[in-house]
């Protein structure tokens, strides 16, 4: 005898399952808010609960531990990252080097927006090293490496463009841009203004001449 089964139905998710999952999205959205802001270790979980009225104690419902929750965010936030600079690196109506720029000037909005309150969350992370679970040192390095050859490509595009001599080492520019960036965006919120940032960018790009 074959056992009769109810076919799955098309659609929205079923209610309970649709809240589950706009929860969770909503506390790795404050997470990312949170660790922008203030760090890893300064984050407490009951605060990201409150932000998104999660009952207290609810947390481990969708997480299976904070230490997994960092992860998650440091994911999220490269993903979001990695097609931010995506966009700005593929725009073939600017050259190379004013993709760069373009790039630099936005994130000065951004941290403008937010009155240089927020930074770099995977900065962030890795200024508190020491403090984090030791599996974080991987997956931070892993973000930056991406970051380094997406900026690598754009840098060798401007070099094919005739906007960078063939003599520089693009893979060497692009570590070194990401490092100077993220001293500078962490000194930005230090200052509370952009100067750190502009100084790097006109250093940088002076550079390239």
């Amino acid at each position: 005898m074959e056992l009769q089964t109810t076919p799955r139905r098309r659609g929205r998710p079923p209610k309970v399952l649709a809240g589950y999952s706009e929860t969770r999205e909503s506390l790795l959205r404050a997470g990312v808010v949170a660790l922008t802001e203030k760090g890893f270790v300064a984050t407490g979980i009951d605060e990201v609960l409150r932000t998104v009225n999660v009952p207290k104690g609810s947390f481990y419902h969708y997480f299976g531990s904070k230490e997994a929750f960092g992860l998650e965010l440091i994911d999220r936030y490269a993903q979001y990252f990695a097609a931010k600079l995506d966009r700005f690196f593929s725009n073939s109506s600017r050259s190379p080097l004013e993709r760069l720029r373009d790039f630099v000037e936005d994130a000065e909005a951004g941290m403008r927006k937010f009155s240089f309150q927020r930074g770099c969350l995977v900065g962030n992370l890795g200024q508190e090293m020491g403090a984090l679970p030791e599996n974080y040192r991987a997956r931070i390095r892993d973000v930056f490496n991406d970051w380094e050859i997406r900026t690598e490509k754009c840098l060798v595009e401007a070099q094919k463009a005739g906007e960078i001599s063939t003599l520089k080492n693009c893979h060497a520019l692009a570590r070194f841009f990401w490092i100077g960036w993220e001293g500078a965006v962490l000194r930005a919120k230090l200052d509370g203004g952009p100067d750190a940032l502009r100084t790097f960018a006109d250093g940088f790009f002076s550079a390239l001449r």
